[in-house]
């Protein structure tokens, strides 16, 4: 009996090892939600979009606004507001505007943990749910626009598909006035471009701004849309690119065979040093030309350097590749080589008696731009023979 005993136990144990390792063991975790900032189109419109927090002190005066305009717009309500302002957040819906969760309570989400984030997501949508019988899935706008990958996660867990931030941030919850507002939004718009705006008392001028700021997006060929027409403003067959996390525009580009500035252009980057995990990049189609010159930069190379190979100049490197450090390259950076300047590369052959700050003056250049230029590890030693490239 102890035996059968032992043999049966240890076929079930078994059998739930084998189980254990083909079954899942849990809900498998969600795509995170994919960050926009901005749509890229080359169709001219924006969405106007309105942050619903602590209070509804102009809500109903930007609904006014808004219906005489004929304008649709997107709102995001926290779950306090739809709690204290019921009437107010069922306007909003009931007057054909799209609503996003803002969470319940506008902490800072990065503080919070997964379980928390989950819970103020999930009391939002109950509240507004309840206040406007409609859910507020697929968007959500972190409180503050503060967020990392685990909030990302977080929001695609509970099943908001994108995290929707802004392009134009009219800082109108300082109570700046209507003509700063009208006159910032008018100065940035752009294709796709989407507004941040407030609803709260605090934003004493948003009011006042928004009939001069719609006439002058209209007169400048925008239409005004909601996010969800905004995203489906974006062209269909594009090749698009989700961020992860140790990307850089260099490698993106490289891998697509485009170049970091055609990057930056099709997606109105201002920092091509700051992109973020779930970013989502149009790449550019590759427009390949037989002039087109590519260089992969080596261990040791300078701008100089390459330049001096190719017959151009740095500041020509630096352009067509968007580069905002010179100083800064790395191996394996993939450079689109501009056409050759016709100018000769200077050299220089180093002298008995030749030091890099008497043929820095002779040449009318810095002992710092021949040292870059040369790779040269120490500035006091040079030697005869040696050729030195002179940058210009």
């Amino acid at each position: 009996m102890t035996l059968a005993r032992t043999i049966r136990t240890t076929t079930v144990a078994l059998l739930v090892l084998i189980l254990g390792l083909f079954l899942p063991t849990g809900a498998s975790a969600a795509s995170p939600s994919i960050l926009v900032s901005r749509v890229t189109t080359s169709s001219k419109v924006m969405a106007l979009t309105f942050d619903f927090g602590s209070d509804a002190g102009n809500v109903s005066r930007i609904l006014q606004v808004l219906a005489d305009q004929g304008v649709k717009s997107t709102f995001f309500a926290t779950g306090q507001a739809a709690a204290n302002y019921p009437d107010a957040v069922r306007s909003v819906v009931a007057q054909g505007h799209e609503i996003g969760n803002h969470s319940y309570s506008h902490p800072y989400f990065t503080t919070l943990s997964p379980a928390q984030m989950a819970d103020e997501l999930s009391r939002a949508a109950t509240a507004i749910r309840t206040a406007t019988g409609q859910a507020p899935k697929p968007w959500f706008r972190p409180p503050y626009g503060d967020y990392n990958a685990t909030v990302l996660q977080a929001a695609g867990d509970a099943g908001y598909s994108h995290t929707i931030m802004w392009t134009i941030d009219t800082v109108d919850w300082q109570g700046v006035s209507a003509t700063a507002i009208r006159d910032k939004v008018l100065s940035k718009a752009s294709p796709g471009a989407i507004v941040l705006m407030h609803v709260g008392g605090g934003a004493t001028g948003t009011p006042d701004a928004l009939p001069g700021m719609i006439s002058g997006l209209r007169a400048a060929g925008y239409q005004l849309v909601t996010v969800s027409q905004l995203l489906g403003a974006a062209p269909t067959g594009q090749t698009l690119y989700v961020v992860k996390p140790g990307d850089t525009l260099y490698k993106i580009a490289s891998l697509y065979g485009v170049t970091v500035s055609a990057i930056v252009a099709a997606n109105n980057i201002v920092n091509p040093n700051l992109i973020y995990p779930n970013q989502v990049l149009v790449i550019p189609a590759t427009t390949p030309s037989s002039s087109t010159v590519t260089y992969t930069v080596k261990p040791g190379d300078t701008l100089y350097k390459i330049a001096a190979t190719y017959g151009t100049t740095v500041s020509a490197i630096v352009a067509a590749n968007n580069i905002p450090n010179p100083n800064l390259i790395y191996p394996g950076q993939v450079f689109v080589i501009p056409a050759a300047t016709p100018t000769a590369t200077i050299r220089h052959t180093v002298v008995p008696g030749d030091t890099l700050y008497r043929i820095a003056l002779k040449y009318s250049t810095t002992v710092s731009a021949i040292v870059l230029a040369n790779n040269i590890a120490n500035p006091n030693l040079i030697y005869p023979g040696q050729v030195l490239i002179i940058p210009r």
